[in-house]
């Protein structure tokens, strides 16, 4: 079984988030579109209710599941996460998004329990940028990134954010370093997503420049169809795609994610709060599989492009 709304998008991707707590404080974080943080002091789903919420997704089709947050590696329980959910049949990935502060002690067992993937926020390779953006230790991250190489995840990906006049000078070093390490850059247009406007207005750059450059360089270029059709560059010996912000029409037209909230409901849209299905609560109460399925389906139905002015 596999669900599609009613545009015709696929539902294959699930980001769970599993935690607001954070060991950084990226002022450009998203948080996964939650305006409202939940309670930081301790998470609001156990182990079991995010490996059964999992569960009843693969079962619906939807195979690729990433773990995101706040900061995953927060949660002390975290291996626990990953070896539940990766002993479910029929899923195809799991991933992570971290930002790899905490990953250079974890990644090994993580990696053995069952992670494929990770995704490590990087904006820069200049430690006192790193420090002013995040409040982190550059040198953490990079232990991180080095980790998750050396435990055989594949691909390592970093997400490079990129910052009007503060990192844009920094992605040639980025693609180097990626050529070095061999791992993916990710190059991200900022998101007006729980941002100031003036921050945004402020440190908002288009990506046009940097895909001319990667255009000129590329020896392949390749379009993925069920990731938003962003583009991926491949260069001579090192690999960049590039994550144009969700508010055009060819990134909403082929959106193939839920997510769940740090508090257990179903989030069809990262840029809407409106639309929100409570799966936590009717797990607590007792609801067989079969009533959490058509809680998927209903959120499923409420999937629908946020841009739709270009279509």
């Amino acid at each position: 079984m596999s669900l599609t709304d009613n545009c015709g998008r696929p539902l294959l991707n699930l980001r769970i988030s599993i935690t607001q707590r954070c060991n950084n404080r990226c002022v450009y974080c998203h948080r996964e579109g939650e305006v409202k943080r939940a309670n930081r002091s301790a998470e609001k789903m156990s182990v079991e209710e995010i490996v059964r919420i999992a569960k009843i997704a693969i079962s619906l089709g939807i195979s690729r599941v990433k773990l995101t947050g706040g900061e995953p590696l927060m949660r002390k329980d975290l291996p626990e996460i990953v070896s539940g959910i990766a002993a479910v049949p029929g899923l195809r990935d799991l991933s992570l998004t971290t930002n790899g502060l905490l990953l250079g002690n974890m990644a090994k067992n993580l990696y053995e329990r069952g992670l494929k993937r990770v995704n490590i926020s990087l904006p820069t390779l200049n430690a006192e940028t790193y420090r002013k953006l995040g409040g982190g230790k550059l040198e953490d991250a990079l232990a991180g990134v080095k980790a998750a190489v050396e435990a055989g995840f594949c691909p390592v990906k970093l997400n490079m954010v990129i910052l009007k006049d503060v990192n844009v000078g920094d992605v040639p070093d980025m693609i180097e370093y990626a050529r070095q390490t061999g791992v993916v850059l990710q190059l991200i247009e900022l998101d007006p997503i729980n941002v100031s406007n003036n921050y945004y207005s402020t440190h908002h750059r288009s990506l046009d420049e940097q895909e001319e450059m990667l255009r000129e360089k590329a020896v392949t270029i390749e379009k993925r169809q069920f990731m938003h059709n962003r583009l991926i560059y491949h260069l001579p010996n090192v690999t960049v795609e590039v994550v144009h912000p969700i508010e055009n029409s060819d990134f909403c037209m082929h959106c193939t994610r839920m997510r769940v909230t740090s508090d257990g409901k179903l989030k069809p849209c990262l840029m809407r709060n409106d639309n929100l299905t409570d799966i936590l609560t009717p797990i607590r109460k007792g609801a067989n599989d079969e009533q959490l399925k058509e809680l998927f389906v209903k959120a499923n139905l409420l999937r629908e492009p946020y841009n739709k002015s270009n279509q």
